[in-house]
């Protein structure tokens, strides 16, 4: 019975609290929902804002009817949420959550608004009854949800590929595992049935941590160690070199190079060396084996592999110094932090230019040199193709051109190297490129070894102004009998090309491209599309948008609404944000894939998050500060497109990487963030996809959760695949290490990295064990800890 309390003095304050939090809740959500709707997005919010202010004045005035409108509310909302959601469990979360937190709270205070001599057990019973049925929907929910195989396994076949491109076998010899760059390991000893019981069997830490709390954002890992014979080499942020006993991490030489903190990019990272055998040379001779890389300074260096000595007759004492013929390179604006690769005994290297700085950074040549003695073979400067080594007196490679920054592959039968190509400097603006600039970035070029020259292109992306350069090593595969390659790409699309022609063999298509932006008339009327397989997920729509309430989910949607997008392609603008649909960190980016050649199984582990751009005017950008990088004045490091300043073109470039809202960081669109798939490369076919990653070090205002739900993270780095069965990836930003079923995606093991894991682990086995190893170093882009440990796991006895 609703009757008045007798003393007004005994009336309990906890309704005129909550009426007044229930109330201004409300007033957000009509005030927001009235702009959403304006803007065409849902009413919903608009009118559960206006029942909500009604509900808190009434239990204000500790009317019992604020109460029933409050239900009322919660249970129109629950039917609104599964009209737009279904039973994605992540997207009702903001629908959801908070509502029935404030649901509990009305249940708890309406009894103290009656007289009735039940009143506390109702209200005790409801609440309860609201939270169990919660929990019952949530595991229903959980159960639907959970990743279930739609193909059964293709059967074990023969090894695809020729015999130069044989697996690693016990060894890891090269950055992919073997030259076909698969990460593939032929060992079977873990299997999905004892994977339960790796341990750690060692941990060693390189001693490379900055000294500077300033460059400390910068420190990445990203290295993935090679194992030849009796040693391990891993390589550190700053090029390191160490070597050690892989048996149990003892180090046996240990190699620095001194490279200064100034040559920081925005990241110090080295993702690995790479391992050369000099034909015919005696085993016992001074650097008859090799370790040949690149450093942060872009010098190349040349290493006794059995010692850590530098090979003299390299360059000049072991080294050579690649910007020579570059012209003006401030410090920090040319690194190598990928591993050369070595063909026909030609050393190619790339390079990464500081991204976003200068139209007219230094050049992208690409450079061939003898693996012996270091000598300069040839250069590839697409504005200079006629010249075959440094440029003239008095003259440099061409500035501002298409770089390659991450892993080409190379074939040793055909002489081919394999160069997934950047974009031109300045990503996001392109009326200043010249033709050849268009013609060769965001492209995979093959080049033969022997004269530097392109032999043939494939472009995914015509005058690119998304930042979806080529990221990804392309893997070497036998298809149908065809000597192949598999190229993943930043946009999500997978081809298989004919290694020999870049023909493709697999169907590729044309999209009609959405036009528009600051530079309509540089924007490709179709753009090209893989027709069979992409890891792209449907154009985003306003339901997609998320949050950790209604209240930030509706300050998604509007910001959806304001922004311009069209769709994949969505050209940038300068008058309002513009949303780049999948971002620039991927689709796939540096980790690449890997691929079970006996069974012809593609697993690709990917990002799925939008960006929120903007092109600033450059007066705009001035007033900001925006400049390009000076170390005097401290500018050192920061997110890529945070803020750039493009200059020598009439904008600057902002970036919202992953779309966060400013106040909580939390990312607007719902999840997954990340996923893992398993391909049939025969038929393009997904066998299985589910998240990456854990929700247990995310959460609002950067304070980790620690729940351990699979939201599917962002994630950088690779997997490795293993004839057992098994997949070893780490790369997300829960600092987890897992194993996953090949066969059916479920996650069969995991442990806790000390630090961010954006590395690609690695596969060997010392006198018949085997060893799984990750040097797990944080990542600024990931936000996750930095750390100097290398990690070897193996099964017990």
């Amino acid at each position: 019975m609703d009757r008045p309390f007798p003393d007004r003095r005994s009336r309990p304050l906890s309704p005129l609290i909550l009426g007044v939090v229930i109330g201004i809740i409300g007033l957000v959500l009509t005030i927001g929902g009235a702009w959403l709707a304006l803007l065409g997005g849902s009413a919903y919010y608009v009118l559960a804002g206006l029942a909500m202010v009604a509900s808190g004045a009434l239990l204000f005035r500790r009317r019992m009817l604020g109460g029933w409108i409050y239900i009322g509310v919660f249970v129109l909302t629950v039917l609104w949420a599964l009209a737009e959601a279904g039973t994605n469990n992540w997207a009702l979360v903001p629908r959801v959550i908070a509502p029935l937190v404030l649901l509990v709270a009305v249940l708890l205070v309406m009894p103290t608004l009656s007289v009735h001599p039940h009143r506390w057990r109702l209200g005790l019973g409801a609440s309860g009854g609201a939270l169990a049925l919660t929990v019952v929907a949530a595991l229903v929910f959980a159960q639907m949800a959970e990743t279930k195989p739609a193909f059964d396994l293709p059967a074990l076949g023969a090894e695809m590929g020729d015999p130069s491109l044989a697996a690693a076998g016990d060894d890891w010899p090269a950055y992919g595992g073997s030259d076909s760059a698969r990460r593939f390991s032929p060992l079977g000893q873990i299997t999905p049935e004892n994977v339960k019981n790796l341990k750690r069997a060692w941990l060693i830490h390189t001693g490379d941590m900055p000294s500077d709390p300033k460059i400390a954002k910068t420190y990445g890992g990203e290295n993935t160690p090679l194992k030849v014979g009796d040693m391990l080499y891993v390589c550190s942020p700053k090029n390191i070199v160490l070597a050690l006993d892989p048996a149990t991490g003892k180090q046996r030489w240990k190699f620095d190079p001194k490279v200064s903190d100034e040559a920081i990019p925005y990241t110090a990272a080295c993702r690995g060396v790479s391992y050369y055998a000099v034909p015919d040379a005696p085993a016992d001779q001074p650097c008859a084996r090799r370790l040949i890389y690149g450093t942060l300074d872009a010098r190349l260096f040349a290493l006794d592999a059995r010692t850590g000595q530098r090979c003299t007759s390299f360059g000049a004492n072991g080294e050579v110094d690649t910007k020579i013929g570059m012209g003006n390179t401030p410090a920090g604006y040319v690194s190598i932090n990928s591993p050369p690769t070595i063909v026909k005994g030609v050393v190619v290297t790339g390079h990464q230019v500081l991204d976003g700085q200068d139209r007219w950074a230094p050049s992208g040549v690409i450079r061939g040199y003898d693996a012996v003695t270091g000598k300069l073979r040839w250069a590839w400067d697409m504005m200079h193709p006629d010249w075959n080594g440094y440029p003239p007196t008095g003259q440099t490679w061409a500035r501002g051109t298409p770089n390659m920054w991450t892993i080409a592959s190379g074939d040793e039968q055909l002489g081919l190297v394999y160069l997934p190509m950047g974009n031109a400097a300045a990503d996001y603006y392109s009326s200043l490129r010249r033709p050849e600039e268009k013609n060769f970035a965001t492209s995979l070029v093959a080049l033969d070894v022997t004269t530097g020259k392109p032999r043939w292109k494939f472009q995914a992306v015509r005058n690119d102004v998304w930042d979806y350069d080529f990221g990804a090593q392309a893997s070497l595969v036998d298809y149908r009998g065809t000597p192949a390659l598999v190229l993943p790409s930043k946009q999500g699309d997978i081809y298989v090309l004919d290694r020999r022609t870049g023909r493709p063999l697999t169907p590729v298509g044309e999209i009609k491209a959405p036009g528009g932006g600051v530079e309509p008339e540089q924007r490709a009327q179709t753009q090209r599309v893989s027709l069979w397989h992409t890891l792209r997920k449907p154009t985003l729509t306003e339901r997609d948008m998320w949050g950790m309430s209604p209240i930030d989910q509706m300050v998604c949607r509007i910001q959806f609404r304001k922004a311009s997008y069209k769709g994949f392609f969505t050209p940038p603008e300068s008058d309002r944000r513009s949303i780049e649909y999948p971002g620039y960190n991927g689709g796939t980016d540096w980790g690449g894939v890997a691929i079970d050649p006996r069974r012809g199984v593609i697993v690709a582990n990917y990002n799925d998050m939008p960006n929120y751009v903007r092109l600033v005017p450059r007066a705009e950008a001035n007033k900001k500060g925006w400049a390009p990088r000076d170390q005097a004045r401290g500018n050192i490091g920061g997110a890529e497109g945070a803020g750039d300043p493009q200059a020598h073109t009439p904008y600057a470039i902002d970036v919202n990487a992953g779309w966060r809202l400013p106040l909580t960081g939390m990312l607007c669109k719902q999840p997954p963030y990340g996923g893992i798939r398993a391909i049939d490369m025969a038929s393009g076919k997904t066998i299985w996809d589910r998240p990456l990653g854990s929700a247990r070090t995310n959460g609002p205002f950067g304070i980790p959760s620690m729940l351990p739900f699979e939201i599917g993270t962002p994630n950088n780095g690779g997997s490795v695949v293993t004839a057992g069965g098994v997949i070893f990836v780490a790369a997300t930003t829960d600092n987890l290490i897992r194993a996953i079923d090949l066969k059916t995606g479920k996650m069969l093991w995991s442990d806790v990295l000390p630090a961010g894991g954006q590395a690609t682990p690695m596969v060997y086995a010392v006198n018949g064990k085997q060893y799984l190893v990750i040097a797990p170093g944080g990542h600024h882009f990931m936000e996750t800890p930095i750390g100097d440990e290398v990690i070897a796991y193996a099964l017990p006895g």
